[in-house]
């Protein structure tokens, strides 16, 4: 197994399905088996079959998922309508040559699968701090050949500065910001506001934008509103939900106060365009 850090890693195609492998995937895609209680089980199973990460396709780009340790990176294998809701709301909104911006890109199940909607005159900004999840991520950018992606090795955050991050367990994917006391494992990566981000990728509108931090939501995104210019402001916004309870304002408010209404909620995410 290459690891996913390697500076020279095996070319796209070295870790595609074998036979047995292939057949499970195929298997979970057209039953049940696809949803979630059952992945952790169905990526033992391939793992046992070949130990590794695995090369395949998802919603038209490249990856190489390491599903082992990753509810992400095993959602997208297993599923092929992972997050679909989500990334349908994110396609009716971003024209072709358009803007999206995806905070906390993980693997790039978002950015590189908005990067082929948005085609090579268009724009994915991709901002993903954990070094390893960065790598992986630049690994499926470049297998994907999505020139038009900019990747940021930074975490937004309410200032620029430094940031520390841990994984809780062994899901990758739910790295978040520590607010608290730091386990032996936190790292220190770079943080960058997300105003200051967009104006060095060169971006002067947001067609959608999609945030996953782990509940540093509102820390990223009040800030940003209070002081972007309304240019700056997404049509529209996918915000996971889930850590809701971590938020030290409500973020979600706060938009529908600048005139964004809310036009779905999904189990993750809530969706939420400008009027």
């Amino acid at each position: 197994m290459t690891p996913d850090n390697d500076p020279s890693p095996a070319p796209f195609g070295a870790f595609a399905p074998n036979a047995a492998q292939a057949a499970i995937i195929s298997l979970a895609h057209r039953s049940r088996l696809k949803r979630g209680a059952f992945r952790p089980m169905l990526s033992r199973l391939v793992n046992l079959l070949r130990a590794g990460p695995v090369d395949v396709q998802y919603q038209g780009a490249s990856f190489r998922f390491y599903h082992q340790a990753s509810a992400t990176e095993r959602g997208a294998l297993f599923n092929p309508d992972y997050n679909l809701e989500e990334l349908n709301f994110l396609r009716a909104h971003v024209p072709a040559g358009g803007v999206f911006v995806d905070v906390g890109a993980n693997v790039g199940t978002y950015a590189l699968a908005l990067a082929r909607h948005v085609g090579a005159g268009g724009k994915v900004i991709a901002i993903e701090p954990h070094p390893v999840t960065h790598a992986r991520l630049s690994f499926n950018n470049a297998a994907s050949g999505c020139r038009q992606v900019r990747l940021v090795a930074a975490a937004a955050g309410p200032a620029d500065g430094e940031l520390m991050i841990e994984t809780d367990g062994d899901n990758l994917g739910a790295s978040h910001i520590v607010s608290g006391a730091a386990s032996g494992k936190a790292i220190k990566v770079p943080s960058l506001r997300l105003q200051r981000i967009l104006e060095e990728g060169g971006v002067s509108h947001v067609d959608a934008l999609k945030i996953d931090v782990e509940g540093f939501e509102d820390r990223v995104l009040t800030g940003f509103f209070a002081d972007a210019p309304q240019a700056l402001w997404p049509c529209a916004i996918v915000i996971e939900h889930l850590s809701k309870h971590e938020w030290q304002q409500d973020c979600i408010a706060d938009m529908r106060a600048r005139g964004y209404a809310e036009t779905g909620k999904t189990r993750s995410n809530t969706l939420l365009a400008r009027g």
